[in-house]
């Protein structure tokens, strides 16, 4: 069975990488940029990692969670990648270098399995996050995701 292609961004956000890291593990800012949703995170390799907030039932629910592969502040962030109760688990890196007056973002998500049907979604969603924590981060607010 061969993977999917992987998924990758980057986008330059004008702040210091610790700012950028800040708007990435914060819990007020994974609040605004998540509509709501909790991040719940053991900050640690081998550490979980989980995006929670209302089900459609109205009890919480893991939208996304995981475990921590890598975690060197502020340049690095890696977690095992599962959609809510999805059996299927891709890997998220995210790293964060200086350049001149900005920090480069660099998502690298890959290891889908062929059969994974978040990919898709997922996609889409890596410009969406990107974007809003980048308008966040430079002008201290967001807009609301579609």
């Amino acid at each position: 069975m061969a993977d999917q292609e992987p998924i990758r961004y980057v986008i330059y956000i004008a702040a210091l990488p610790e700012k950028v890291w800040e708007g990435l593990v914060s819990v007020e800012s994974n609040r605004t940029l998540f509509m709501g949703a909790e991040l719940q995170a053991e900050w640690r390799p081998g550490g979980s990692i989980a995006w929670v907030g209302p089900g459609a039932d109205g009890k919480p629910t893991q939208y996304v969670h995981g475990t921590i592969l890598k975690f060197d502040p502020p340049k690095l962030l890696q977690y095992t990648f599962i959609t809510g109760k999805g059996d299927f688990a891709s890997r998220a890196t995210i790293e964060l270098v200086p350049e001149s007056e900005a920090t480069k973002v660099a998502i690298n998500h890959d290891q889908w399995a062929e059969n994974d049907p978040s990919r898709e979604t997922t996609a889409d969603g890596w410009p969406r996050l990107l974007s809003r924590l980048k308008t966040l981060i430079e002008t201290g607010r967001t807009f609301k995701p579609h």
